[in-house]
């Protein structure tokens, strides 16, 4: 059984999908709804090529323990009544947490793919939730040497940790080659040198001082902004008075959200990221982008170190001398250190050959 509930576990799980899929392994999908806007998860199922799911909870947004717990119970009437062999979770979402405690209450194993990321920033939600994750999981299928030196570091069994590379470099490298022939920005005319921008971090968007200097760093940027609105970001900006500032300013873009397939096109013709998202990070990186993360941390540590990534947080004079810094980043010389491949097979050939 496969849970997920947001743009980041669809698209992970779509190559581990098309496995699962080739091999005819017998399987469930649940869709949690934690992102139930048609905008960003509908299209992720159709891009993706993803199945409509076996059960689709319609949870919905909320504080993080009632979103949380409306899906715990959910989700473990779905296992009460389908008795999975293995549940499947992905990424550090609250659909990733809910489906890992519903399982280990249960007793059936669980599978975690992105296991041991550290930001070390426990203010975060998703550090919460990628720890707890983590210490209840039976296999822990880590994307880097560094996840793996984490759990080794918090007293995780060897046995139980398994270096898999990166399925989103595995999905980035699909879906480029479907990106080329379907998304509609393939022949669209785009600025010249332009920034890419994301913001849906609560961090961000509910701090109006936080969310003020993104939107004067972009408003006073020299550079071409183009920036789908995720619509909780969107909901913010009307409310602190600062949707206006972007309408306003020449340079500044402003789409409604766009599909996956969309968004890997317009992140491979960008010539830089600026995001808060840490899959669009590593995404950037893969497609060798430089990137500033407006954030005062990041569980890609890697990116950060390697020189392909910084860390600006959400003042604007930092944001701007991190726009001038990174704009013109040779990245031609970084290595790479997602290098495992067919990280799908690697995860079901662990799987399977334990179920024998």
């Amino acid at each position: 059984m496969l849970v997920v509930g947001a743009r980041p576990n669809l698209i992970k799980i779509a190559p581990l999908f098309r496995e699962i899929k080739k091999r005819d392994v017998d399987n469930i999908l649940i869709h949690t709804g934690q992102h139930y806007d048609k905008e960003l998860s509908d299209v992720f199922l159709s891009d993706l090529e993803i199945p409509a799911p076996d059960y689709n909870l319609n949870v919905g947004s909320g504080t993080h323990g009632y979103q949380t717990g409306n899906m715990l119970i959910k989700i473990e009437k779905v296992l009460l009544n389908e008795k999975p062999d293995i549940v499947i979770v992905s990424g550090d979402v609250n659909s990733t947490l809910a489906g890992a405690l519903a399982a280990v209450k249960l007793h059936i194993p669980i599978a975690h793919i992105e296991a041991g990321l550290r930001s070390f920033d426990m203010n975060m939600p998703e550090e919460i939730n990628r720890i707890l994750v983590d210490h209840c999981s039976t296999y822990l299928f880590c994307p880097t040497k560094t996840a793996v030196m984490n759990l080794n570091k918090e007293g995780i069994p060897d046995d139980k940790i398994f270096l898999v590379g990166d399925i989103m470099l595995e999905a980035c490298t699909q879906n480029l080659k479907i990106a080329e022939k379907k998304s509609q920005f393939k022949d669209f005319p785009l600025p010249k040198d332009f920034i890419l921008t994301t913001v849906h971090r609560a961090e961000n968007t509910d701090d109006v001082n936080r969310l003020s200097g993104i939107v004067d760093a972009m408003a006073n940027s020299n550079h071409e902004i183009i920036f789908p609105v995720h619509p909780r970001t969107e909901k913010r900006l009307k409310e602190f008075n600062l949707w206006d500032v972007l309408e306003k300013a020449d340079n500044a873009n402003i789409l409604k959200p766009v599909g996956y397939l969309d968004f890997l096109e317009l992140l491979q013709k960008a010539k830089l990221v600026m995001t808060d998202s840490g899959g669009i990070q590593k995404e950037a990186f893969f497609m060798n982008k430089p990137c500033i993360t407006l954030r005062d941390s990041t569980e890609w540590i890697e990116t950060v170190d390697l020189g392909g990534n910084i860390l600006v947080g959400a003042d604007m004079k930092n944001i701007l001398e991190g726009i001038e810094l990174m704009m013109n980043k040779d990245m031609s010389e970084i290595k790479n250190p997602f290098e495992i491949k067919n990280t799908s097979e690697l995860i079901l050939d662990i799987l399977i050959g334990d179920s024998k």
